[in-house]
């Protein structure tokens, strides 16, 4: 993997065009999450300050703003093939689904809440517009029917709590899971069955995000350490760390290539890997550090900017120009391939 890497040019090279265009303000409280729409221009914010806020990340207007029952949120999404439903939970133990469409933020009120968990709400993803998955400090994760707010399965193996859960890109029948048990999980919605346990970290996971192709996927943990598992070899793949960085991990996301993996770190940076290259080549830190812990990051769609947020308050948008190689054409970071 060290070779391939070398072939397609040192990460030095590459990570000039990479730039912080775009400074979100309008929370007051800490930032706790945060996940793009569809469309790669539109995010939802969740704060401490009580609000969800709906920007458009290219002009830094905010299109909508959501006061919440309960401050202490810890998680939100955007459902991503209308973008009409926006979801959020936390300590208050329940899932809320709004719909962005049909009400202005002087009357919002939540058009369902979903109650089943016995711990609080760590993360939340939608499956479609009419199917939710979240994850709980109660050790389980649960897929809902969001018109009948009816628990369709539940699924238990976690030890302990499941701070993160992702879906598959190319198979929305299956997700992975991320728990303090130091474990990732692959479950199929279909059976309700954990299929793969995944094994290596020697702390909690606090953040999973599936590779772009679905065949594998990203963790994020508090022994300061990213990595990469194969679900098709059933193992680790590549392990992200070095000793100079000796904080945790909140966040990971991957660039649309799949080249980069993006970490958010408690030390108030985000940290850029190659995937390709072997554990020695050093990450680098993105320009522009957040003045607090970096609690969440998100690639959009489009594969043209990061999005992160921080408890210092702000969202930090890094756009991602133009490269030109000689005897090619323009081509977006992002979108380098693979081999």
């Amino acid at each position: 993997m060290g070779a391939i890497a070398a072939s397609k040019g040192p990460l030095r090279e590459i990570r000039k065009p990479i730039k912080m265009r775009r400074t979100l303000k309008g929370h007051f409280g800490k930032v706790y999450a945060m996940h793009w729409a569809s469309d790669s221009q539109s995010l939802v914010s969740a704060s401490q300050d009580g609000k969800l806020i709906i920007w458009n990340a290219y002009t830094t207007n905010k299109t909508n703003a959501i006061p919440l029952r309960s401050s202490w949120v810890m998680t939100c999404a955007f459902e991503q093939s209308k973008g009409n439903l926006i979801a959020c939970g936390g300590l208050d133990n329940v899932c809320s689904i709004y719909n962005i469409q049909n009400q202005s933020a002087a009357n919002a009120r939540a058009t369902k809440e979903l109650v089943a968990h016995d711990g609080y709400l760590s993360c939340c993803r939608f499956t479609d517009e009419g199917h939710i998955l979240t994850s709980s400090g109660d050790s389980t994760c649960i897929y809902w029917d969001i018109n009948s707010g009816e628990v369709l399965k539940t699924f238990s193996d976690h030890t302990g709590d499941v701070m993160s859960v992702a879906i598959s890109p190319d198979n929305s029948n299956v997700f992975v899971s991320g728990s303090v048990d130091k474990t990732a999980k692959i479950w199929d919605l279909r059976n309700g069955k954990c299929v793969q346990t995944h094994v290596g970290h020697d702390n909690d996971i606090n953040s999973v995000t599936f590779f772009p192709d679905g065949n594998a996927f990203g963790t994020g943990s508090d022994d300061s350490t990213c990595r990469l598992f194969d679900m098709r070899s059933y193992g680790e793949v590549n392990k992200f760390g070095n000793d100079k960085i000796t904080s945790g991990i909140t966040s990971v996301a991957f660039s649309r290539s799949g080249r980069l993996m993006f970490g958010g770190y408690d030390d108030y940076n985000t940290y850029v890997w190659d995937t390709l290259a072997d554990t020695s080549q050093a990450a680098y830190s993105l320009p522009s550090q957040h003045e607090n812990r970096v609690s969440c990051l998100g690639v959009n769609a489009k594969g043209d900017a990061l999005c992160t947020g921080s408890w210092d308050t702000n969202l930090r948008v890094s756009l991602f120009s133009e490269v030109k190689k000689k005897g090619e054409g323009k081509v977006y970071l992002f979108h380098f391939p693979l081999f």
